[in-house]
């Protein structure tokens, strides 16, 4: 069973491009631009929505001329992208972080797929920027691992109908793996269409921290994610 959006390709659908934010100056703007090219074409309409967790870096005021709408929510991934979702008028959601472009002809291609038989969830593919060459590796491991579990993570674009996203009550209020614990709800529904297309990501978390470093954390807490460990325990490791 899957949950459609309402449009079909001969209508306009409306996309909101939900971005939760915090201190992110240095690369929101990229960020914004790679969603711009999408303003305009034949049967899409694109709303951007930046929600700032309490920036005190200006981040706001350098996003607010290319969005929509700039609200503020609590700190926290998951109640920002609610909060985002909440203010939303579009019938597909697309959560994008601030360190992710979108590829060309992301959105378009999301439209392409409205319809009766539309998808109720998915995700792109992604590639890590950055100079360590086994970050394409990662990359493609990630990419791998999602098509096998149906699970997505934040990195990858998820979007959503808005249909399917009230139907599993948005992202559960948890500081750390809210973007797995949503993907496993979602999966109750239908499973995710995985897109080939690239967004490219930061790599400044396993470049800060160490590559082999952040692959063993990464794999550990979501081992013991699934083991049933809270979340507010993991994200005390994590920080």
């Amino acid at each position: 069973m899957s949950t459609a959006a309402t449009s079909n390709p001969s209508t306009t659908m409306r996309v909101s491009v939900i971005v939760p934010v915090l201190d992110e100056a240095a690369s929101i703007l990229r960020t914004l631009a790679s969603v711009r090219p999408a303003r305009g074409q034949d049967h899409v309409d694109v709303e951007i929505i930046l929600v700032d967790g309490g920036s005190s870096d200006g981040t706001a005021g350098l996003a607010t001329p290319h969005c929509d709408q700039v609200i503020h929510a609590v700190r926290g991934r998951a109640n920002q992208m609610n909060a985002g979702a909440k203010a939303a008028s579009g019938e597909l959601l697309l959560f994008l972080h601030a360190d992710t472009l979108l590829p060309g002809g992301a959105i378009a291609r999301l439209a392409a797929l409205a319809g009766e038989a539309a998808p109720a969830w998915g995700r792109f593919d992604v590639q890590i920027d950055g100079a360590h060459p086994m970050l394409r590796v990662v990359a493609a491991l990630m990419n791998l691992r999602s098509r096998l579990t149906g699970i997505a993570t934040g990195d990858q674009a998820i979007f959503v109908t808005r249909t399917a996203f009230l139907a599993v009550g948005g992202f559960p209020q948890q500081p750390l793996m809210e973007d797995i614990e949503i993907s496993r709800r979602l999966k109750r529904i239908a499973p995710p269409l995985c897109l080939r297309e690239q967004v490219r990501t930061s790599g400044r978390r396993w470049e800060t921290r160490g590559l082999w470093r952040t692959i063993a954390l990464m794999w550990t807490l979501r081992l013991r994610y699934w083991l049933g460990t809270p979340a507010e325990r993991l994200a005390r490791i994590y920080r």
